[in-house]
């Protein structure tokens, strides 16, 4: 039995198809009560889609004893007819699941969950210090004092900027300068605090320990990609796992002809800018490259010399942590 699932904060929508009656059956349910419905269900596939939430529903109703499968939504909304409302979403749901070759999303255990949780607030600090930065670098740039490029040039400037401006402004104008600057520096502190954080669970993590021996990939990769991941197994191949993060060549076709763009920049933005700024470190400061990265670097600009081998790196992510292997730089592939 196929159920499809519509979750919410407080009310659950379920859909599925008797067997034995083809009776369409539409229940709505508490949060409550959503668990203790299960408890007492046949073990069945229950179909969701991925939002806040999923994942931990997902784990609980795995501890039941059902098979679970969450679908990004845009795998979903193509079924939906009629009117938006939870009821249709559940039959829509219900009905993208039992589509062939429907790609769905990984279900992680609270350990990875958290390691993401930890990357996430990064992300969130490191654009707010930027958006903090380019509006104080705005600000002073009214009175006069640009600022260099860099952080570097920003934190030496800035001070003697401060100040010479003080003797020409309200004080209660250079005190919210000051202030906005202070802010800056305390991002700094908080990002250094989480990276210190992943840095100690990248240590006892033996998988994220590996994928950190990648010519390009850090801690921060290493550890984002481990917990992004999840279940290597829920990838067919590497080629599956860089399609999931959008590094995979766009393309369209007809007729027989198929025509290849860009990468597709679909999947997972965060992991995937990760491992393009660590392939593009990796061009530019490795002393004895591969023959590999020698090749693609002479035919190709750097930046797209930078995206392939971000696009070799997440394959060798996949290969290592599915085939329980360490990185080898002269590794060859075998035959089948």
């Amino acid at each position: 039995m196929i159920v499809g699932v519509d979750t919410a904060k407080r009310m659950f929508h379920l859909y599925w198809v008797d067997v034995e009656t083809g009776e369409e059956m539409n229940v709505k349910l508490s949060r409550a009560k959503f668990l203790r419905h299960f408890a007492n269900f046949v073990p069945c596939l229950v179909a969701m889609e991925a939002c806040g939430g999923s994942q931990h529903w997902a784990r609980e109703l795995l501890g039941l004893g059902h098979e679970v499968r969450i679908l990004p939504a845009k795998m979903v909304r193509p079924f939906l007819r009629g009117n938006k409302n939870d009821t249709h979403d559940a039959r829509a749901i219900w009905t993208a699941v039992q589509q062939p070759g429907v790609r769905t999303v990984a279900v992680k255990n609270e350990e990875q969950q958290a390691v993401l949780a930890l990357h996430r607030m990064r992300q969130q600090l490191v654009k707010f210090r930027t958006a903090q930065i380019n509006g104080l670098r705005g600000l002073l740039a009214e009175y006069g004092e640009v600022m260099p490029k860099g952080r570097a040039g920003l934190k030496r400037d800035i001070p003697g900027a401060l100040e010479r401006i003080a003797e020409r402004l309200p004080a209660m104008a250079v005190d919210s300068l000051r202030d906005q600057w202070a802010r800056i520096l305390r991002s700094d502190e908080e990002v250094a605090v989480i990276e210190r954080r992943l840095g100690l669970w990248h240590r006892d993590n033996e998988a994220s320990r590996r994928l950190a021996e990648i010519p390009g990939v850090g801690i921060i990769s290493a550890t984002a990609a481990v917990a992004t991941m999840g279940d290597p197994s829920a990838f067919k191949s590497g080629r599956e796992f860089a399609a999931f993060l959008g590094l995979v060549p766009r393309h369209e076709g007809t007729g027989g002809r198929v025509r290849l763009f860009g990468i597709s920049k679909r999947g997972d933005k965060y992991l995937r800018t990760l491992l393009i700024h660590g392939a593009r470190a990796a061009i530019n400061q490795v002393k004895n490259p591969t023959p590999w990265m020698t090749r693609v670097t002479e035919r190709c600009h750097k930046n797209i010399a930078g995206v392939a081998l971000a696009n070799k790196n997440a394959r060798t992510m996949w290969a290592l942590l599915a085939h329980d292997r360490r990185y080898d730089r002269n590794y060859q592939r075998q035959a089948a």
